[in-house]
């Protein structure tokens, strides 16, 4: 009796699998092994690994749509991008996609909706223009930040090691190069600056990005 398949489940799969070994060891020959049916079975639900990968965005991005309203458009954006950088966080290979591709599928769609219409109720967004620009603001911050967090975590898993003793393990190097005085600025970063807890630091940008978006700029 054939197995019974549905995109939903063949994207659980596939997220179940790339939150184990990451998008490059991915495919659609490995995903029918998982689900014990043949590998042409599933282009009767997906044409092509791209097709896929929309797919499981857009099952991430429903977790992300759930936030909602949140009783103000700052409270919404807020809501959005610290789920964004939840689900970032519980599915790597997400942000490996985030800032290529459009994402267009009903849930992403979804985030993307409430997300300029949040930004629209902002005191300092006044035309399309203003929008445009508080929009591609806090995509810019989300997807960076959010990057480079995943980046510093697999770089801590690979080394062996946690970021602070990662770091440390270069510190020869900085300090032959500190001590060359060309670099004052980095130094007092370097040596005065604190290991900064990773939420925090989003929220705390978040909220930098936020107030800029607020203040009306003079016309």
């Amino acid at each position: 009796m054939p197995v019974p398949l549905s995109r939903e489940k063949i994207a659980a799969t596939a997220i179940r699998l790339a939150d184990a070994d990451g998008l490059d060891g991915l495919s659609l020959r490995k995903i029918a092994k998982e689900l014990g049916v043949g590998p042409m079975r599933l282009y009767d639900y997906v044409m092509n690994k791209s097709e896929l990968l929309d797919l499981m965005v857009d099952v991430v991005y429903a977790r992300i749509a759930e936030v909602g309203q949140r009783g103000g458009w700052r409270a919404t954006v807020l809501g959005i991008a610290q789920a964004t950088r939840d689900a970032a966080l519980d599915h790597e290979w997400f942000a490996d996609l985030l800032g290529g591709r459009p994402h267009l599928g009903p849930h992403a769609l979804a985030v993307g909706e409430a997300t300029a219409a949040a930004l629209s109720a902002a005191p300092g967004v006044r035309d399309i223009d203003d929008l445009q620009r508080a929009v591609g603001a806090l995509n810019a911050f989300i997807i960076g930040a959010v990057r480079k967090e995943v980046t510093e975590r697999r770089t801590a898993r690979s080394t062996g090691t946690d970021e602070a003793a990662f770091q440390a393990s270069l510190g020869p190097y900085l300090t032959r190069m500190l001590k060359t005085g060309r670099y004052p600025t980095v130094a007092r970063l370097v040596i005065d600056g604190a290991h900064l807890n990773a939420e925090e630091t989003f929220n705390h940008n978040l909220t930098t990005i936020l107030d800029g978006i607020t203040r009306r700029s003079p016309t």
